[in-house]
C-alpha cells in the first residue's frame, strides 16, 4: 500500500481524532497520547508539530488522509547527538508493511537532516509487533528494563531498541 510522509495540517484534524481515538493504538503509547483522543487534543498535537524548527514529526497518509504519525525528538544536553523515534498508525492498517517503511524513511530523514549519531525507540515489552517493526528496520536491541513503565495500571517491560548513523 502507497503512503506518503509529510507534514500534519489543521485541516487533518478530523482524520487524526478518528483513528487516534482506539484503545489499541494508545495503549502501546505513552499517556501523553490520550484515550479518549479528542479534538482539543488533535488541535493542541497539530499545532505543536508545526511549531517544531525544523519539523520533525510527520502525519503518515494514504491518499493524503491521516492515518499515523511518526516523529523525531532530538535530546539535549549530554544526549544532544540522540533523537527517540515515536510512531503509531491507525488499525486498519496495520500489518501492511507501513510501518515498517515510514521508520526506514525516519531514519534517512534523521541522518539527512539532524545533527544526530543515534535514533533510539522504546517499545513496551508486550508490543512484539512494533518490535517486530524496528527490527526489520535496522534497530538492534540495546537493553530490555523489567517493569519499569507503568501503562493502564500494568507494569511493562522497557526496550531500548537503537539505529546507529552508518560509519560511526
Amino acid at each position: 500500500m502507497d503512503f506518503k510522509l509529510r507534514p500534519f495540517s489543521l485541516s487533518d484534524l478530523d482524520d487524526l481524532v478518528k483513528h487516534a481515538n482506539n484503545f489499541n493504538v494508545s495503549k502501546n503509547l505513552t499517556d501523553r497520547f490520550p484515550h479518549p483522543y479528542t479534538e482539543e487534543h488533535g488541535r493542541a498535537f497539530i499545532e505543536m508539530t508545526l511549531a517544531s524548527d525544523p519539523i520533525t514529526v510527520f502525519a503518515i497518509t494514504v491518499d493524503d488522509r491521516v492515518i499515523g504519525g511518526i516523529g523525531l525528538h532530538p535530546q539535549h544536553d549530554i544526549q544532544r547527538y540522540n533523537a527517540e523515534m515515536g510512531y503509531w498508525l491507525a488499525e486498519p492498517y496495520w500489518g501492511k508493511g507501513i510501518a515498517t517503511r515510514a521508520v526506514k524513511q525516519m531514519i534517512d530523514f534523521g541522518f539527512q537532516n539532524l545533527e544526530i549519531n543515534r535514533i533510539f525507540a522504546r517499545p513496551y515489552g508486550s508490543n512484539l509487533a512494533s518490535q517486530r517493526v524496528l527490527e526489520k528496520a535496522g534497530f538492534r536491541l540495546e537493553g530490555r528494563f523489567e517493569k519499569t513503565l507503568i501503562k493502564n495500571g500494568i507494569f511493562e517491560d522497557e526496550l531500548i531498541y537503537a539505529v546507529r548513523r552508518p560509519n560511526q
